[in-house]
């Protein structure tokens, strides 16, 4: 083999090499920053591991939410109609928060039944729910009004 020939075989091999790895780093730096979407009676169903990060969604337990009269500290219950799990969050909660409306929490698993969240999000007007909510609540049975985005 000439050398030149050789040296651009190098060089391709070490280019493909360069590139397989940061293809690999790629996959495996998005497959751990995923977020699943869950709903409370998936929790068990699914068998999630405590400490792993997800999204929890469902509708607000009317009577459920309770705040810590010194500090942001709130706690509620977010249910699908089937199971409900309780969740703390310490932070301020959207101004459309309310009990009985679509939210989501992302965060973690303390418990089985006790969600730490990190973050809330809840419904942005009179007629949306998050489609995953809506989604999961329509598996269990409950009546879902659609979202202006889903009629037709």
């Amino acid at each position: 083999m000439h050398p030149t020939r050789k040296r651009r075989l190098i060089g391709l091999l070490v280019i493909l090499a360069g590139v397989a790895i940061a293809s690999t780093i790629t996959i495996y730096s998005l497959r751990q920053n995923m977020l699943f979407f869950v709903s409370p009676s998936d929790i068990e169903a699914q068998n999630l591991p405590m400490g792993r990060e997800f999204r929890l969604g469902g509708l607000v337990t009317p009577g459920s939410v309770t705040r810590a009269e010194d500090g942001l500290k709130v706690q509620f219950e977010i249910n699908d109609g089937v199971d409900a799990v309780t969740v703390n969050y310490d932070g301020i909660l959207p101004d459309l928060f309310r009990e009985g409306q679509g939210v989501i929490a992302r965060g973690q698993l303390e418990t089985s039944e006790l969600f730490v969240a990190r973050e809330v999000l809840a419904k942005h007007d009179e007629n949306y729910m998050p489609p995953e909510v809506a989604d999961a609540l329509k598996e269990k049975g409950m009546h879902v009004v659609p979202s202006k985005g889903d009629e037709g």
